[in-house]
Order: structure tokens, then C-alpha cells, then sequence
């Protein structure tokens, strides 16, 4: 049995000395982590040996055992799960670049307690370990291997570790941990006891420890031969409602997404019809850093009777609620189901529509009781009394929307039959209010008498929007508009035509019409202008026809000279600067200028001796005025200058 002496992964390293000396402030988190590895270890076998059932040999019940040794100072948690052979342990324990640590290292704050959470996220759990030992030894035997062909791990926490082959009878891995001398806490029964059940309650294996029984003569708790399951050892999911409080819900919740915030909102319910299954879901209160990021893994964990099938099951889920949190336990999906099965499933679809329906139940409630009404008394003198439960949720959904607002608004385009829901639920800033918290509900609601359509305008940011020439006319006539700055909002507002039999129309495309919202005697200004400015409009088409589709007299602009549009069916100038800015091909249409006839600059091009230059200013201001840059912005200074002198 010969040792051999291998070099942690450089990050590795990096990660050790970082957990050495600085994750103090929460230390018992390493016994969460380990009794987890512990506890997925269990699961990971009891899936392999659906297709082979020798790999439980001897030992079919699966259970984590937690002991401790106050002479050796030792603590120790072992598993009859997978195990590990010699080579696994190699690779697991010494490397973690598949678990993302740099990323992991790029996240560190400074927070030592928010850093201590982020071990668990990253996936890094067992070398949490080292916050209380300066020695780790494993020990284990992956199953269906030779009791001889077991493995030795040791390491001191610093640049190296041991392996060693060793005869091990009993399948399954023995985390030694070797306690610091300011560990000893954690040679106590209860202590130990305390920590499990705060953090692997609801761990569905039975969690063990000896007995403890007081000696009157000694004076002391003594240890007997005896082990006794020191948690409830059954999911909670599988529990009734009223037996599981708030606080083992938040906790349940920390535990599985290893978020140190309590959720915002969760919803636990036994569905039963066609499909048969238990869901438990959460709404975090916080986005993920990676949510945008295309290969992140999202999904649920996926349970059929209670076995772990799966960790991260997208098809349960639809791509925009990605960042749902929660537990499906099926009783129709077959044991030995794949991803590749769970895309092709009636049964998964029925669970997805159900998960959808559900999550998006949750966000109505909290959208309901985001601003509970005051405390009113009513004509009959009766007073309306907001509840302890609404109060508590006011602010919630705000609280949401600003986290995860911009992917719920992707459900516009991918999910036609919640389209309507999903409407309801948006919320945006608009020219009466900076706050984004207008429904489209509300805003239909404060419509002007005669007004046909819901206007809205896309920018980069909320004072680009809030400044547009396009709003001028719509801010005279007291009409207001949805201001949209997300990057999605262009993409996802192309799906959604109508909200409630009244059509969604963006105010920077088509010629804009406010209907009977536009007296008489400015229409016939308007086309008198129109066709007193026909040769000027003529003569601009000619001098700009490289830059615009058309040269047209508006009625939408006051103060300012000329703005841009687009024709109702073309992608729109501020969705054309998104798409080149992340290298894709924008399709290729030219804006339409529209310019103020009563504007001091447009009347001054008449005859004017500069007129090509006053034209390309004129098209590069309104370029300029909506957030975009002109196609030579040297030639613009040159011809401002030439004016300027």
C-alpha cells in the first residue's frame, strides 16, 4: 500500500487558504455541507442501483452517521452511499474547476458571512471542512468494488494531499475530520445535535448518533453503543401543511438553493388528477448572479416516490421562471427517467403547466398585496381592516419584480397561453411616475375619454425616454406613456399586440395618431402644413435619401425640430443599436424623419445657402436626441462648426 503525494488545483489551493482564515463568522455551515455530500452520496446510489441492485450488497438501508471523539479530537461523518474509488477521489477532492470556482473566487465580497453561503452554491461544500480541522482524512469504497480497492485521502489544508489504497469492508466514505483547538465545541452531542437539526431537518435519510445517557457517578453524559436518528428523517415536502411552519419552510429553502435570504413567497400542494404529484416552490428574494448567464443550469429537483432523481429538471420548469426554486416528487414518472425522457413526457408537460399556473398564482397574490389599502371606514360606518398577513406582504412584489421583472417579461414570447397573465403581472415606470410600478391595468384605468391605444416608448435608460422628442405632443395633451428601458422590453412588447381588447402602440413607430384626441382645427393645420412644406419635404428627401425612407410633416413634436420613426412593421432604431452592440445583424431599414413646420430651424432651411448641411444636422440631432450616435460623427462637428463661424 504504497502512498503517493498528488498537488492541489492552484484555485484550490487559493480556496483553502480563504477558508482557513477568513469564513469564521459562521462556522457550523461545514457540518450542513458535509452531511449534504453525505446524504447525496445515498442518493446517487439508490438511482444506480435501479439497473443494478447489487450495488447495495449487504447494506440496503442508506443513513448518514454523525460521531465524535473527544480524546482524538476528532469528528467524523460517514455514508453507506456510492463511495469513491481511488481515482474519484483524485479528481473530486483534488480539483473543483467543474464546481466554478473562479467564478466562485470573483463573487468573495469581504462579508464573511455572505461569503460562507456562497461555499455551498458553488458547490465547493467539502472543503468547508477545513474551517474547523487542520486535518481531513477520507476513507471510502466506491460499491461494487473489492473491499481491498479502497481509498485513503489525507491533507493538511495546504498545497498537497496523500492517497493510499487500504481494505475498507463497508461501502461507502468516512469524513475524519481532525478539530483545531478552537473547535471543541463540536465535540458535543448536543451542540452537534442542534446544528443538524437547524440545517438537515428535513434530509429524507435517517441522520445517527450514539445515545447519550447521564452518569451520576462520573458526573457526566456518557456515550452508549446505541445509535439513535437525530433528525425527523422524512422530507418535508411529504408532510402535511399545517404540521411545517414558516420557519422549516425559509429553512428548507436556504438548505436547497444555499441562499442565506428567506424567500419571498412558496406555495406546497399535492396535485392529484392525471398527473399524480407533490410540489413544493419557492420565489426567491434575490436573482442569482448567473441568471443571464446561457449556460447556467436551472431547474427543480426532480423525486419519483420519493427517490432523488434528478437536481436540476429544466423541462419542470419553463426557461423565464428559471429562477424558481423547489421540489417536485412525482408518482407517475418511471424510476429510471432521463432528460432526454422528460422532454418527450405527457406526464412532465402536465407538471410543467401545473408548476407555471402555480408560480404564477404566487406573483398575482404578492402583486395583490404589494400595496395593501388603508384602513378605511366605509359609508355604513363599518371599518375595513387591513390583515397582519397583507401587511406583510406589501412590498414584496416590488421587491420581486426588481430582481426578476426583465426575465418574466421573456414568458411574453415563449408562453402563449399564460400571455395574458404574464401581462398582468408587468410593471413599468411611465411619464407620471418614475417608479416602475404602472400595470398595464393601471395605466388602462387612467386613460383620457376617447383615447384608443396604450402608448408606450423603448430607451436605453429612463432619462432617454423620459426626454424624447416622440413625447412632446402626448405630454401636451396630458397623455400618458409607458417608459420601457429594459433590454428585453423591445423584444417581448413585439408578442404582446393588445392588453384587455386595447392595442399596444409604441409612440416612436408609424405616424402617430390620437384620434378624436386631436381637435379639428389642429388636424387641418397639420395638412395645411403638409402641403404648404411639399417642396421643402421634397427637396429634404432628395439631400437625405442615404439616410432616411421618408421626410414628413408630424404632429407629434412642440418644442423640438425633427425626430426619427419607423414604419409600424420595421425593428426600431433603438433595437437596432442593441443587436449590433452584441454583434448580430440588425435587418436593414432606414428611420423616417419627421420635423416640426413650426420649429424656427425647419423654417430657416427655406432658401437657406447651408441647406445639405442644415438637413444631415438636422437628421443627426434627432439621431442624437433618441440615444443613437451619428454614422460620422467627424462630418457632424465639421458641419456644425462651419455654421458655428
Amino acid at each position: 500500500m504504497s502512498k503517493h503525494t498528488h498537488s492541489f488545483q492552484a484555485e484550490v489551493a487559493q480556496l483553502l487558504h480563504l477558508v482557513t482564515h477568513s469564513l469564521y463568522s459562521n462556522k457550523e455551515i461545514f457540518l450542513r455541507e458535509l452531511v449534504s455530500n453525505a446524504s447525496d452520496a445515498c442518493d446517487k446510489l439508490r438511482f444506480e442501483a435501479l439497473n443494478d441492485s447489487s450495488l447495495f450488497e449487504d447494506a440496503p438501508n442508506l443513513e448518514v452517521r454523525v460521531a465524535f471523539d473527544k480524546d482524538a479530537k476528532t469528528l467524523t461523518i460517514t455514508d453507506n452511499g456510492i463511495g469513491m474509488s481511488e481515482g474519484e477521489a483524485i479528481d473530486h477532492l483534488g480539483t473543483i474547476a467543474k464546481s466554478g470556482t473562479k467564478d466562485f473566487m470573483s463573487r468573495l465580497s469581504g462579508d464573511q458571512k455572505k461569503d460562507a453561503q456562497l461555499i455551498g452554491q458553488f458547490g465547493v461544500g467539502f472543503y468547508s471542512g477545513f474551517i474547523v480541522a487542520d486535518k481531513i482524512t477520507v476513507e471510502s469504497r466506491r460499491a461494487g468494488l473489492k473491499p481491498e480497492e479502497g481509498v485513503r485521502w489525507v491533507s493538511g489544508g495546504t498545497g498537497d494531499f496523500e492517497t493510499e489504497t487500504i481494505t475498507r469492508a463497508a461501502r461507502g466514505t468516512s469524513v475524519i475530520l481532525h478539530l483545531r483547538e478552537d473547535a471543541n465545541e463540536y465535540l458535543s452531542h448536543w451542540k452537534l445535535k442542534q446544528i443538524i437539526g437547524k440545517y438537515s431537518d428535513h434530509i429524507s435519510l435517517p441522520i445517527l448518533m450514539q445515545k447519550e445517557e447521564w452518569e451520576k457517578d462520573k458526573g457526566e453524559y456518557i456515550q452508549k453503543d446505541e445509535w439513535e436518528a437525530v433528525n425527523s428523517a422524512s422530507a418535508l415536502w411529504t408532510r402535511s401543511k399545517k404540521d411545517i411552519s414558516d420557519e422549516q419552510y425559509a429553512e428548507f429553502y436556504k438548505n436547497l438553493s444555499y441562499d442565506q435570504d428567506a424567500p419571498l413567497a412558496w406555495s406546497h400542494n399535492r396535485v392529484e388528477g392525471s398527473s399524480e404529484y407533490t410540489q413544493l416552490l419557492y420565489i426567491p428574494a434575490k436573482a442569482p448572479h448567473d441568471l443571464w448567464n446561457r449556460d447556467r443550469k436551472a431547474g427543480i429537483k426532480l423525486y419519483v416516490k420519493r427517490v432523488f432523481i434528478m437536481d436540476e429538471a429544466e423541462a419542470l420548469m419553463p426557461a423565464y421562471l428559471r429562477w424558481v426554486k423547489g421540489v417536485v416528487d412525482s408518482a407517475d414518472l418511471p424510476l429510471n427517467v432521463s432528460r432526454e425522457l422528460l422532454q418527450e413526457s405527457r406526464d412532465v408537460r402536465a407538471i410543467r403547466e401545473g408548476n407555471t399556473r402555480r408560480v404564477l398564482a404566487m406573483l398575482e397574490d404578492l402583486a395583490k398585496k404589494d400595496k395593501p389599502a388603508e384602513i378605511t371606514e366605509g359609508a355604513d360606518g363599518v371599518t375595513d381592516v387591513v390583515s397582519e398577513e397583507d401587511k406583510a406582504q406589501a412590498g414584496k412584489y416590488s421587491q420581486f419584480y426588481a430582481e426578476f421583472g426583465s426575465v418574466l417579461k421573456e414568458g411574453l414570447g415563449e408562453d402563449f397561453a399564460n400571455r395574458e397573465k404574464i401581462a398582468k403581472l408587468l410593471r413599468f415606470a411611465s411619464t407620471s411616475s418614475d417608479a416602475v410600478a404602472v400595470s398595464l391595468a393601471d395605466y388602462k384605468a387612467r386613460m383620457k375619454e376617447g383615447q384608443a391605444a396604450i402608448y408606450f416608448i423603448t430607451a436605453d435608460n429612463l432619462a432617454a425616454a423620459k426626454h424624447s422628442p416622440q413625447l412632446e405632443v402626448f405630454r401636451k395633451k396630458g397623455i400618458e406613456v409607458l417608459l420601457m428601458t429594459d433590454r428585453v422590453d423591445e423584444w417581448a412588447l413585439s408578442h404582446l399586440h393588445e392588453f384587455d381588447g386595447t392595442p399596444l402602440q409604441s409612440v416612436a413607430k408609424g405616424a402617430v395618431d390620437l384620434g378624436s384626441l386631436l381637435d379639428e382645427e389642429e388636424k387641418k393645420a397639420a395638412e395645411a402644413a403638409a402641403e404648404t412644406f411639399k417642396p421643402l419635404l421634397d427637396k429634404l428627401k432628395e439631400s437625405l435619401k442615404d439616410k432616411a425612407k421618408d421626410v414628413r410633416v408630424t404632429t407629434r413634436l412642440v418644442d423640438s425640430p425633427a425626430c426619427l420613426v419607423v414604419e409600424d412593421g420595421d425593428v426600431s432604431n433603438q433595437l437596432a443599436r442593441m443587436l449590433k452592440a452584441a454583434g448580430q445583424q440588425a435587418p436593414l431599414s432606414k428611420p423616417i424623419l419627421e420635423v416640426n413646420a413650426e420649429h424656427a430651424l425647419v423654417k430657416k432651411l427655406d432658401g437657406s445657402a447651408h441647406f445639405d448641411d442644415l438637413a444631415h444636422i438636422l437628421f443627426d440631432q434627432a439621431l442624437l436626441a433618441e440615444g443613437g450616435l451619428p454614422e460620422d460623427p467627424a462630418a457632424y462637428v465639421k458641419r456644425v462648426n462651419a455654421l458655428l463661424v
